[in-house]
């Protein structure tokens, strides 16, 4: 009787019950990574690693930081210039205040102290028109983004040039905006810009939050 000759496996070649693995290995990192992806996202942080948040996303998210009051008013500004001088700082302040906050009067007043706080506080510019147009040559790190976003050409603003004048004046005359205190960074509420949580929330006004250095 002639012997059966069984046909040698070859080396190398994956069995089916391999194949039936990897395919479940497979199937299970899909479902894992499915999972992951509808996870909710933080609601703070780098923008660079996260979606855009919607304005009432960012308003919840900021409402959730608390104020703390410090208690330390900002001192009556000095301004030590001339007078053309006095006229340019003039000017720089009153855009300032009417493009970053329009024709409100307590808005522009409370963004010409963080100016003037600013002028007072390590790592600024010592001149009001050097605070207002730092970084205004770059298209993205300027302090202030009227500066630097267009709205200089793009959006005129025609209305609110003498309040914002005469609430400039004012600043550089030692009048103090008490609200704000000290504060040097502000930001509006429908925002949450990625230095939020390296500084003190100390005040809101109107849409805009203020904050200063710990």
């Amino acid at each position: 009787m002639a012997k059966t000759r069984s046909t040698p496996r070859r080396r190398g070649r994956p069995s089916s019950e391999h194949w039936l693995l990897l395919l479940g290995t497979a199937v299970v990192v899909a479902v894992g990574c499915g999972s992951l992806m509808r996870l909710p996202l933080p609601m703070d942080g780098d923008d660079r690693r996260t979606r855009p948040l919607t304005m009432a996303e960012a308003r919840a998210s900021n409402a959730l930081v608390p104020i703390v009051t410090t208690g330390r008013p900002a001192k009556r500004f000095r301004f030590d210039g001339g007078p053309a001088a006095r006229l340019q700082a003039t000017e720089c302040l009153a855009t300032a205040a009417l493009y970053e906050a329009g024709d409100d009067r307590d808005d522009q007043r409370a963004v010409i102290q963080v100016v003037l706080n600013r002028v007072r506080a390590p790592g600024f510019p010592k001149t009001i028109c050097g605070v207002v147009y730092q970084g205004s040559r770059r298209k993205t790190g300027c302090q202030f983004s009227f500066s630097c976003d267009g709205s200089l050409t793009r959006r005129t603003e025609h209305v609110g040039w003498d309040a914002a004048r005469r609430a400039a004046r004012r600043g550089l005359g030692g009048y103090v905006y008490a609200p704000v205190g000290r504060a040097t960074h502000y930001h509006t509420d429908w925002l949450v810009p990625y230095w939020r949580s390296s500084l003190v929330k100390v005040a809101k006004v109107n849409s805009h939050l203020f904050y200063t250095r710990r």
